[in-house]
């Protein structure tokens, strides 16, 4: 029993795919732009997006100028979208929104095109091209749009996409830290803090300066030294000013009592 009940559904779906693929052959093959729109619209509702996109792309050049064109083409932007060919959606969203500005769907198309440059963005350790695309296009979608209902949206997706270019460069510094090059690495962190004045991590990023001019104090020949243990023990003050409450006071204040003991030192040998 149940092997005639799992036969009859397979047949069943082969016969169902059968026939969608003889209607959409059929319809390829149609002269007829009514008729193949129609079956386009079919395959739409039905979210069978290959389909209509075939044939909503043979529709596009005939239909242009027509009545029917902006709900064809908005449809045909939207199989992309389905799709997940972000690249493509965007840039059919991009010429609808250009194409019909007045259209009750402007506000709706514009913020997609910027949502397909947000699904574009990588992850933070490769080319940051296609998200600062994404920030500039979706703070322009804000500003452009003040009273949207999206605007939240588009808010969240510039914090996320800010979070991705702040870890890039926050990697960056670290890599310098790793590979020994403190000086490098000490103006790295700065340039982040300065980047982002809003990171829930510029408490972190003081502690590596700290720590990047002690280590740098360290390896400097002596003549250089006192200079750069002092901007260590600056670069602390600066920590306990501006993050009285910060986690990371604690082993930053071992690098300030190393540092300013170093000058004492320093100072010492030099009388």
């Amino acid at each position: 029993m149940l092997a005639n009940f799992r036969n009859s559904f397979i047949i069943l779906i082969a016969f169902t795919l059968l026939s969608a693929c003889s209607g959409y052959e059929k319809a390829m093959k149609s002269k007829d732009v009514n008729y193949r729109l129609a079956k386009a619209n079919e395959f739409y509702e039905k979210k069978q997006w290959q389909h209509a996109n075939s044939l909503y792309e043979t529709l596009a050049p005939v239909m242009k100028n027509t009545r029917n064109y902006e709900p064809m083409y908005y449809r045909y932007a939207y199989t992309f979208y389905n799709m997940k060919d972000y690249l493509s959606a965007s840039y059919h969203f991009k010429n609808f929104a250009e194409s019909f500005p007045n259209s009750k769907d402007a506000d709706e198309v514009e913020f997609l095109y910027c949502y397909c440059l947000y699904k574009l963005s990588p992850k933070p350790s490769l080319d940051p091209t296609n998200t600062e695309r994404a920030m500039e296009a979706l703070q322009n979608y804000i500003n452009t749009h003040p009273d949207s209902k999206r605007t939240a949206d588009a808010n969240k997706y510039i914090d996320e996409c800010r979070a991705k270019l702040e870890t890039k460069d926050a990697n960056a510094a670290k890599l310098y830290f790793n590979i020994g090059q403190y000086k490098a690495a000490s103006v790295a962190f700065k340039q982040v803090q300065r980047n982002y004045p809003e990171s829930t991590n510029s408490d972190f990023y003081q502690y590596m300066i700290v720590k990047s001019f002690y280590k740098y104090a360290e390896e400097s020949i002596k003549d250089k030294q006192e200079e750069r243990y002092a901007n260590a023990v600056n670069a602390y003050q600066e920590l306990v000013d501006g993050y009285p409450n910060s986690k990371y006071l604690r082993d930053a204040e071992k690098y300030y009592t190393l540092s300013d003991n170093n000058i004492k030192k320093l100072r010492n040998e030099h009388k």
